[in-house]
């Protein structure tokens, strides 16, 4: 038969004040992070002509690798949204797309969705050709990482694997989940040890607890029945 562990009571008690003064915590760290993460996405926006930005009518059209590797930065005119749906990978924190040049070469990129504009001026995204984000060439061994590699090239393999393309620069930022919620888990659970461990401490101070540990008393203090 399965031994059954149950908590005392006292030890529910300071979990459960512990719990109640973490959703205080909780509300404050959301309040102040929301703001927080307001002036970070301000902090990352980048202007057309700039890396990760809107490319503008001088942004040179490349069209092939040599195209890439002879200018400082261009833009690249890909159909609809094939640039996001011919594989991809995680690459040192980053996620890179495999990207078809319009010669039919693939290269990794580095793609900041948000800069990307239709050549016909509408917002679908489907069909069409989409204008990506001004890059630039970052010289990069990509297969250092046989892990990402093996998930960029599920379906078909990059003619080149010593560069990438950065198309994102600046405007690179955390998302709200991770910017917001991991910092407030990490202080609710903060938060929740803290209290137990003051409460317990303080109710066994003042008799109102046991004390978490109970000493063992040695031999030589024990009574004998004859004393």
């Amino acid at each position: 038969m399965a031994r059954r562990y149950i908590l005392r009571y006292d030890l529910w008690i300071c979990l459960a004040i512990g719990f109640v003064v973490s959703l205080g915590v909780e509300a404050l760290a959301k309040n102040i992070l929301t703001n927080q993460y307001e002036d970070h996405k301000a902090e990352h926006i980048v202007s057309a002509g700039e890396i990760g930005g809107v490319a503008t009518e001088d942004t040179f059209r490349a069209e092939n690798i040599e195209d890439l590797l002879s200018h400082d930065t261009f833009t690249v005119i890909s159909p609809g949204i094939e640039y996001r749906n011919r594989g991809a990978g995680f690459y040192d924190g980053m996620y890179l797309y495999s990207l078809t040049l319009p010669s039919g070469e693939r290269i990794a990129a580095r793609i900041n969705t948000d800069s990307v504009k239709k050549t016909d001026g509408s917002d679908s995204p489907f069909g069409g050709e989409s204008i990506l984000p001004i890059g630039r060439i970052v010289q990069e061994d990509l297969t250092s990482n046989p892990t990402f590699i093996n998930q960029i090239e599920h379906s078909e393999p990059l003619t080149r694997k010593d560069f990438y393309i950065d198309m994102v620069g600046n405007a690179a930022i955390q998302s709200e989940e991770s910017f917001i919620e991991g910092p407030t888990i990490a202080l609710q659970l903060i938060t929740v040890a803290i209290v137990f461990a003051i409460t317990h401490y303080a109710g066994s101070k003042l008799g109102i607890f046991p004390a978490f540990y109970r000493r063992k008393t040695p031999e030589s203090e024990k009574k004998s029945d004859w004393d």
